[in-house]
């Protein structure tokens, strides 16, 4: 994959050169530049790309591929298959919240809760004259002039610097911030960091929400983890973008249709990055609450508790059926009905034993051996002395 992406980045540079009109104040120039120059958000996206690869890939590849590996051992080990359980009722508010970040988050890219762009909106170059510009964008306004805003941020696009970091950190850095120069870049984007980071930081409070033991049991807090590098990565590479992006790129182009609207592509990527990574997480919670997928066998100790409640039930058991027995005993009535019940079930049995078929078929079942007597009779001593050595031990121990 990266020996594809450089070849890109080569035929792109060797390309031919290709010549077309420039104008700026008046002044008409016919400048010569490469073919990649005529498309320069596609270098800048290649060369972002290749630089994100070679950055996080030595990162993240060794870890996914190590998580993988013990999650298919876990797998592997399990002794007996772990059945599905229905969904459990601890993990509802978890989903819903993932749900509405992500219904959120995906209605934060529609148009209308955008900032509008002057530039998009009066269909203007770059190169497009200020007052030319503000004269389109007073005929779109109510009453036909501009607001407060507008003439704020009229005499700040003055140049095309400051037309190319409007179109890279929005109209509201360049409205209202008061240390922001064009000849200093970087403090642009101090001033948009905290409105870029801001999404991202509710974004890491719904997935600390959502994986806590408090709202979603053991099922969320085990994806705690990735839940929180997830969200701080989208963060970092957003950052990285907007730090390493060439805003210098829009003011070689001429037609309104090529430029790059990056602070507004970036609010689209943003919203559709959270929404998948919530509902991403949504899913590994939901998969692995079920046993469908990512399961964690039961510990020793589990499986010892789980021994023990069993064993306790069938001791009480056990217990009620010898309280049932001795009042069975005690009570003369109840006492004279088992007594003839196996009266009348020992005089059925010997009718039926001494049946002709039955008899004939014991007879061909011990001569042809698939009945053997001595068998019989060793498994039959193994049990009783299994019992009885049992109940004799627990006779002869102390305290008894």
């Amino acid at each position: 994959m990266l020996c594809a992406l450089e070849k890109n980045l080569t035929n792109l540079h060797n390309a031919p050169s290709i010549t077309q009109p420039y104008c700026y104040n008046g002044q008409h120039l016919n400048v010569s530049l490469p073919f990649h120059d005529q498309n320069p958000a596609l270098l800048t996206s290649l060369y972002s790309l290749k630089t994100l690869l070679f950055t996080l890939g030595p990162l993240f590849l060794p870890r996914l591929i190590t998580y993988y590996r013990t999650q298919r051992t876990a797998t592997v080990t399990v002794t007996s298959p772990v059945p599905r359980i229905p969904t459990s009722p601890q993990i509802y508010p978890a989903l819903n919240l993932l749900f509405l970040t992500s219904l959120l988050a995906l209605l934060s890219t529609l148009p209308v809760f955008s900032p509008e762009n002057i530039f998009t909106l009066t269909s203007s170059r770059l190169q497009t004259s200020n007052d030319v510009l503000f004269t389109r964008l007073s005929l779109l306004r109510p009453n036909m002039s501009l607001t407060d805003a507008d003439a704020q941020l009229k005499p700040r696009l003055a140049s095309l610097d400051s037309r190319g970091l409007y179109l890279a950190y929005g109209p509201d850095v360049l409205t209202y911030c008061p240390f922001c120069k064009s000849d200093d870049p970087l403090s642009y984007f101090y001033y948009a960091l905290p409105s870029v980071l801001l999404p991202h930081l509710l974004h890491l409070l719904a997935l600390g929400l959502a994986t806590s033991s408090a709202i979603s049991g053991k099922f969320g807090s085990r994806w705690r983890t990735i839940a929180s590098i997830l969200g701080a990565g989208l963060a970092m590479a957003e950052c990285y973008l907007f730090l390493t992006y060439e805003w210098k790129a829009n003011a070689r182009l001429t037609r309104p249709d090529h430029l790059t609207h990056f602070y507004w592509r970036m609010r689209t990527f943003r919203g559709v990055g959270i929404a998948v990574s919530s509902a991403l997480l949504a899913a590994l919670v939901w998969a692995s609450s079920t046993n469908r997928i990512f399961v964690i066998p039961p510990s020793a100790a589990e499986r010892m508790e789980s021994s023990m409640k069993v064993l306790d039930n069938v001791r009480g058991r056990l217990s009620a059926t010898g309280i049932v027995r001795n009042a069975m005993v005690r009570d003369e009535g109840l006492r004279r009905r088992g007594e003839g019940y196996w009266k009348r079930e020992g005089v059925v049995m010997q009718e039926v034993m001494g049946e002709r078929e039955v008899v004939e078929g014991l007879r061909g079942a011990l001569e042809s051996g698939r009945v053997q007597v001595g068998r019989v009779e060793e498994e039959a001593r193994r049990y009783v002395e299994g019992v009885m050595g049992g109940a004799d031990a627990g006779v002869g121990a102390p305290g008894t």
